[in-house]
């Protein structure tokens, strides 16, 4: 079972270089720009991550998207809705990484779960 930890931090952003110039100075994040993929990884020295997708309607600027660690991603978002929230995409595989998914709580937070290939359990 999961430990249910956060494993990925997204900070939208208009422009992916500058963002990842911007963070490595400030904290000294190891960055990774992804072209093919019109993405940015970023690494902080505790090796917790996350990236820069470009700014957006689905990444809109300020919202940052924190992702949960999930057994069962399609279970999770069937209990989001039974709980009152909303799924706003469902189980989408990233080739080569895993799975995601993404939600809204009752409140209007928007989170996501994740599932990589090795899972983090």
């Amino acid at each position: 079972m999961s430990k249910r930890n956060v494993v990925h931090v997204e900070i939208p952003a208009a422009n992916l270089e500058g963002a990842g110039k911007f963070y490595s100075e400030l904290f000294g994040w190891k960055i990774q720009h992804m072209p093919e993929m019109n993405y940015t990884m970023w690494e902080a020295e505790d090796h917790t991550g996350g990236g820069f997708p470009e700014v957006s309607a689905e990444y809109p600027a300020g919202q940052v998207l924190v992702y949960i660690d999930s057994d069962d991603i399609d279970v999770d978002l069937k209990n989001v809705e039974k709980l009152g929230g909303k799924v706003l995409r469902q189980k989408t595989e990233i080739p080569g990484m895993g799975w995601f998914g993404i939600f809204k709580d009752p409140t209007g937070n928007v989170l996501a779960l994740y599932t990589g290939l090795n899972p983090v359990g």
